[in-house]
Parts: C-alpha cells; structure tokens; sequence
C-alpha cells in the first residue's frame, strides 16, 4: 500500500470530481464533545460517526475498551453514513486523524478499498480554503456489501507471541505509558513483554499531517518494522493503533492490528507485563 492509497491532501479532496463520502470522527479520551464540535463545523456533506458506539462493540475487560464491532454491525453503519457501492470514503478529525484511522482501519478490514485519511484533518482542510458547514447532515441510505477480510488481525497470543519468532510488536501508546510510569485508564501499568515503544504522535509532523514517506520509513526500520516483517500494532484498546498501521503502510510495511491492545492484556492478571525500557517482566 502506497502513501496515496492512505492519505489523501486537503487540496486534492477539494479538487476531487468524485462523489465521495465524508465522514467525520471526532473523539478524543475520556471526552464526549465530538458530536457538538461536528455540529459547530465541518467538512460540507460530512457524516458525523460516533467512535464509541458504531466503530467498537461494548467494552469488556475480555475483549478490551473499544472491541472490533461485529461485520453485520459495521455495514449497517456504513449504509447509515450514505456508503454504497464503489463510493470513495475519506475519513477525518480534528486531532491528526488518530481518530479517523480506527474508521479508515475498519472499513477497510470490511473489504473497501477506496478509503483513505484527510491528512491534518480539519486543520488541513481549512488551511487549504476550504468551507465549512454547521448543523446535522442525515445522508440517504447506502447500500455497500462489506465482506470481511480487508486487514489482518491479532489475538492476544498471536500479539504476544510475535516477538519471541522474530516478528516486531510495536506499542503505539505514549512512552511514559510503555514504561509503565503512568496508567490513565487500565487496570495496570507496562506493556507487553517484547513491544517496542512506538508512540502515535510521532507519525506527525509539526502542522498535524502525516510525516514524509521517508522520514515514516527511517523510524520505523529502525524499530525492526521494515517491508516483508512480521508487524503487529496495539495501544490502548485499538484506536491510535490504527493510525499506526495507517502510516506503516503509508511507508509500505504491512502491519496486524491487535484490536483488544493493552485494554484487553491488563485485565488479565495472568498476563505478564513489563516495565521501563526493556522488556523484562514484571508481575
């Protein structure tokens, strides 16, 4: 995958003749103003899309905080949002696209290939000249067939497992939460033993748009992550991790996304966890 077949700039999507369909995706941690700030402004057509509740199923300390909601679920959402058969889909945010990716990575593991990220998202959108609209849009409904497939996926044993057979488990989360310094959300602290620190963050650059392929693919090989590796992806619960595996194929690796992430192992008092910057484990 190319970085044209993730990202998409904000002029080429102002000159894009295509109908395309917008979806909008605030969200942030641990806040719920993303409908209100869509409401306030957004791209003209655009699809609010509500992370918690129609691009995750119920969370369980089993499955994790955001779990993959199942296919059925998906293309009903994705019919509700206006997506029929050979639309073009970009999806985007108001913080980089760390929200979107998770709507960029699921339909695309439903089986559309014409989905792509607004790279710097809103920002980007409005620096280009581009308008904004307010109010609720209710599009008519599609009628898109997802099939399932599009991306790989990990369990928590196939996650787990990947670096002891010479794969790279990468940690998408913040370094301090790696090192098990601070843990805002989960039951414990750490990471898994064997993940390399790779926070999301660093997929941008200063403006809010993805960094340059080469800039992308110089960190990551440094990492391990490099074109025909055994790649898997987590975070918190599966949402940043997807902005992740956005840029690794941005710069051409192939990457698993671990949709239960550190939500799901830290439950499980079994699991063991490691701390600081080694891997070393901890109970």
């Amino acid at each position: 995958m190319s970085r044209d077949a993730v990202l998409v700039p904000a002029a080429g999507l102002l000159a894009e003749p295509r109908r395309v369909v917008l979806l909008d995706v605030r969200w942030a941690l641990g806040e719920d103003r993303g409908r209100e700030r869509y409401l306030e402004g957004h791209l003209p057509g655009a699809v609010f899309v509500d992370l918690d509740t129609e691009l995750a199923d119920p969370p369980s300390a089993e499955a994790g905080r955001h779990p993959l909601p199942s296919l059925q679920r998906l293309e009903a959402a994705a019919r509700r949002w206006g997506i029929s058969a050979g639309d073009r889909v970009v999806a985007y945010d108001d913080s980089g696209g760390l929200a979107a990716a998770r709507a960029w990575w699921l339909l695309r593991w439903g089986g559309l290939a014409d989905v792509r990220l607004l790279d710097g998202g809103l920002a980007a959108w409005r620096s280009a000249g581009g308008p904004v609209e307010s109010g609720d849009v209710v599009p008519a409904s599609g009628d898109v067939t997802l099939t399932g497939g599009g991306m790989p996926i990990l369990t928590a044993d196939q996650a787990a497992a990947l670096p002891g057979r010479g794969g790279v488990l990468l940690d998408a989360r913040a370094a301090e939460r790696y090192r098990g310094e601070v843990e805002p959300v989960d039951p414990r602290a750490g990471h898994v033993p064997g993940a390399r620190s790779a926070p999301t963050t660093a997929n941008l650059g200063p403006d809010g748009t993805f960094a340059p392929v080469a800039v992308l693919g110089e960190r990551f090989a440094a990492l391990g992550a490099v074109p025909g590796a055994n790649v898997g992806v987590y975070c918190g619960s599966g949402v940043t991790a997807a902005h992740e595996v956005a840029a690794l194929a941005a710069a051409g690796v192939e990457a698993a996304l671990w949709p239960g992430s550190w939500s799901q192992w830290s439950a499980d008092p079994q699991r063991p966890v490691a701390v600081g910057d080694d891997v070393s484990a901890a109970p």
